[in-house]
């Protein structure tokens, strides 16, 4: 049976051609009145998956 990818992970991540995970900052959907706006930026901005953790997205996202 084929390994489905994880239809959460795929709305949230997204795999780049040089092998890196791009993935949006938590944390701004609501309860944002009390943040400074520069930490508003800072999470408004995406990162990438770190490499302690790409094993678990792997499995995620099957590639």
């Amino acid at each position: 049976m084929k390994q489905k990818t994880h239809s959460g992970a795929k709305k949230r991540m997204k795999l780049l051609p040089s092998g890196k995970v791009k993935k949006k900052s938590v944390g701004m959907r609501h309860l944002n009145s009390h943040m400074s706006s520069k930490t508003k930026r800072q999470l408004g901005k995406g990162s990438y998956v770190d490499d302690a953790n790409m094993y678990q997205t792997s499995r995620t996202l099957v590639f």
